[in-house]
């Protein structure tokens, strides 16, 4: 369900920006589930309702993003480059947490987000992705560990989860999985990651795989949202196909 928006909600919250292609935008929206959801939402100029399934990609912010001014959400990762002109052959959906709440706890609502938007726009199935920084690091590995046979792939950076049960999964064990952490990062350690990582090794995992940033802090996401090599990786990944090492 969404929120209606005014005029000088658009104005202050429609995060625009021109490129080759012309002007790309991110519009303010709302889902109410369990609690209600503002997001961001691209979608690519390319897109019709009538033509070939598109890619959706779901980007978790940090705990620095949570409140209830969506565009808070565009400090980082995938909703920052699209206001700086990137185009994403994917539509992209950017929730905003509320105040003290934390991802991990709202995979059913991210999950109903994802069926919502689904519902509404010609989105690849096959094709759906998850990525988040930090505390959405944590919210990428709930939702892998809630759902995984819903992701063609995932990019937790600087997260962590429960590796024990990360480690009993058979579909998480067939997922695409890029890990990213700086060595020094004293927000979140990187035994964090390392810890998962290992866990779905252990129990079988192929297509895990960890980058560790040698003396670099808690922000491995900027060097990562920004490799190429990453996103030409993740637009090859569909449910069911093995596919190549990102390096």
């Amino acid at each position: 369900m969404r929120r209606p928006v005014t005029l000088a909600m658009a104005v202050g919250l429609l995060l625009a920006a021109t490129s080759a292609t012309g002007t790309q935008r991110q519009s303010a929206e709302r889902f109410e589930a369990t609690i209600g959801l503002d997001y961001l939402l691209y979608v690519p100029e390319t897109y019709s309702a009538a033509g070939d399934p598109v890619p959706l990609v779901l980007f978790l912010h940090g705990a620095g993003e949570r409140g209830d001014d969506v565009a808070r959400v565009a400090a980082h990762g995938p909703p920052k480059m699209i206001a700086a002109g990137t185009n994403f052959p994917a539509i992209v959906v950017s929730p905003q947490a509320p105040e003290g709440d934390w991802w991990n706890l709202r995979a059913n609502d991210l999950l109903a987000l994802l069926d919502d938007i689904a519902r509404r726009y010609n989105v690849d199935a096959d094709r759906v992705y998850v990525t988040g920084l930090s505390m959405g690091g944590y919210g990428a590995w709930a939702l892998l560990q809630a759902a995984p046979e819903r992701f063609a792939a995932a990019v937790p950076i600087c997260g962590g989860g429960d590796a024990r049960r990360a480690g009993r999964s058979d579909a998480l064990r067939e997922v695409p999985i890029r890990v990213f952490h700086g060595d020094a990062d004293r927000v979140v350690p990187v035994q964090e990651s390392i810890d998962m990582v290992e866990a779905i090794r252990e129990a079988g995992g192929r297509n895990v795989e960890l980058t560790v940033y040698p003396g670099v802090g808690h922000d491995s996401w900027t060097q990562t949202y920004e490799d190429p090599q990453l996103w030409e990786w993740m637009w090859s990944q569909r449910r069911g196909e093995d596919t190549p090492s990102l390096r």
